[in-house]
């Protein structure tokens, strides 16, 4: 299995969480989409992702 994924944006997944980004078709933003067994890890991974995403923009 391959732990990056970069067919409709950029998925990356881990032992037990994933996260999905991708550009909107429609507004101009970045889509973070994530998943883990438990809702506030899952939140945790996509703020994350979104201050790293602000200090190299």
């Amino acid at each position: 299995k391959n732990p990056v994924n970069t067919e409709d944006g950029l998925k990356i997944e881990f032992d037990n969480d994933w996260v999905h980004l991708r550009t909107s078709n429609t507004e101009p933003i970045i889509r973070i989409y994530a998943e883990s067994d438990y809702e506030t890890k899952a939140n945790n991974i996509a703020l994350q992702l979104m201050r790293d995403i602000k200090e190299f923009g």
